[in-house]
């Protein structure tokens, strides 16, 4: 097997203003699985893929993450779950591509240290 080619994303990192108010965020709404914590990272299990929020070392990495897009299996439930749980969602879950029948349903929402993010389901056409 040839090792020189990317195999597959092991991690994520998001910036984060304030660690502790992320922890719980990501932990207590976003029901993640918290592995572990230091005073200026803390890693999170999402189905094989490490999420790290961190702190960041210089100012010059204190933007906004790229948007990560979450899948689950029954969006609007989650959607509804997650809202009860008081995440901010930017909009409702809704349609945005059709391919054969296979539907992309998205919605978005922000955490608590202003990144945008994403639920993403995709199901079989009705």
């Amino acid at each position: 097997m040839d090792t020189n080619f990317i195999q597959k994303v092991g991690q994520i990192g998001v910036p984060v203003k304030d660690l502790e108010r992320a922890i719980h965020f990501y932990k207590e709404q976003l029901n993640l699985p918290l592995l572990f914590h230091t005073d200026t990272m803390a890693f999170f299990e999402c189905n094989g893929l490490r999420l790290l929020l961190s702190l960041p070392e210089k100012d010059e990495f204190a933007y906004a993450s790229s948007v990560i897009y979450f899948q689950v299996e029954q969006i609007k439930n989650t959607y509804e779950k997650f809202r009860r749980n008081g995440v901010a969602f930017i909009d409702e879950p809704h349609l945005v591509a059709k391919m054969g029948q296979t539907e992309t349903w998205m919605t978005f929402f922000t955490d608590t240290e202003g990144n945008t993010h994403a639920l993403i389901s995709e199901v079989h056409a009705q």
